[in-house]
């Protein structure tokens, strides 16, 4: 059985047992959101950081899903693409991933229908071997969903990321499986360290990459407008995962979601302003959503 090993344990997250459930007690303590959930949950975004920069942030999206399906019994979690030469949906389709908590199993039968019903997405276990925006959620989900399993497909901001995202709800409903579709992503990467400072550097322009670049992409992802986050993505540097978004807003869609709802909005320079102070250079922005259908 081919399994994946974790890459950035001990980076992004805890290596060990203890640490990264004491971690994850800590994240999982926050509340979902402000008000109630006016729906049922059919999907989501999360943020992929170091759990001490946006841990807290992907909890509320895994919380809120958990809080109206806790019986979910598989996720499919659409990845960002941080490396070169993935340029087509790329799938884990078979085997488990290893986390500090133990292994995750792969929905193989679900994995397979997906690879049957397009050529969109090939079976590619090891473009998945340094890439970190999935590894980081599979905890939340062993804590929340000890027995669900997973599907991870990494999907490439591209024209094909709507469609990606749309066959796979499409056969999740066609072959009765209880699936939730996750997109894994973050928002503007500014400051000097990522090459992009169009305001400057400083709390300003920190402030309008929270404020006015990662808004666009929000407003789009409000839209439910798949076709929109890839646009602003591409052209205002406003996410590294906006095949992954673009994808869960189109399976959302085809799952009957008629709402997107911002759980949570902020970026690196606030979640880290309490352990390392002000006047921070860079900074990198956070959301939490939920996609919502009627009752």
């Amino acid at each position: 059985m081919m399994v994946r090993t974790p890459v950035v344990a001990g980076q992004f997250y805890p290596g060990s047992r203890t640490m990264a459930s004491s971690e994850l007690d800590e994240c999982l303590a926050v509340e979902i959101g402000p008000g109630q959930l006016e729906g049922r949950v059919v999907g989501g975004v999360v943020p992929h950081a170091g759990w001490v920069c946006s841990g807290k942030v992907a909890a509320r999206t895994f919380k809120a899903i958990h809080a109206t399906r806790p019986e979910v019994a598989t996720f499919v979690l659409f990845g960002a693409v941080h490396r070169h030469g993935v340029h087509q949906g790329a799938l884990f389709a078979r085997g488990a991933w290893e986390s500090p908590l133990g292994q995750i199993k792969i929905d193989e039968r679900l994995a397979e229908r997906i690879l049957a019903n397009t050529n969109l997405v090939q079976d590619e276990p090891y473009a998945h071997e340094e890439e970190h925006s999935i590894e980081v959620q599979v905890p939340f989900i062993q804590r929340l969903f000890p027995e669900a399993r997973i599907v991870p497909l990494m999907v490439p901001p591209n024209g094909h990321a709507p469609s990606i995202g749309a066959i796979v709800a499409q056969v999740i409903r066609n072959y009765g499986v209880d699936a939730v579709c996750v997109g894994s992503s973050d928002l503007t990467h500014y400051g000097p360290s990522y090459g992009f400072v169009p305001k400057g550097r400083g709390a300003e322009g920190i402030r309008w990459a929270k404020e006015v670049n990662d808004r666009r992409l929000l407003d789009a992802i409000e839209k439910l407008d798949p076709e929109g986050v890839i646009e602003a993505a591409v052209t205002c540097q406003s996410a590294c995962g906006a095949g992954a978004i673009a994808a869960a807003i189109a399976a959302a869609r085809e799952s009957g979601a008629v709402a997107a709802r911002v759980l949570e909005h902020t970026n690196s320079a606030e979640t880290l302003a309490g352990r390392y102070g002000g006047g921070m250079s860079d900074a990198v922005g956070y959301a939490s959503v939920v996609f919502l259908a009627n009752e």
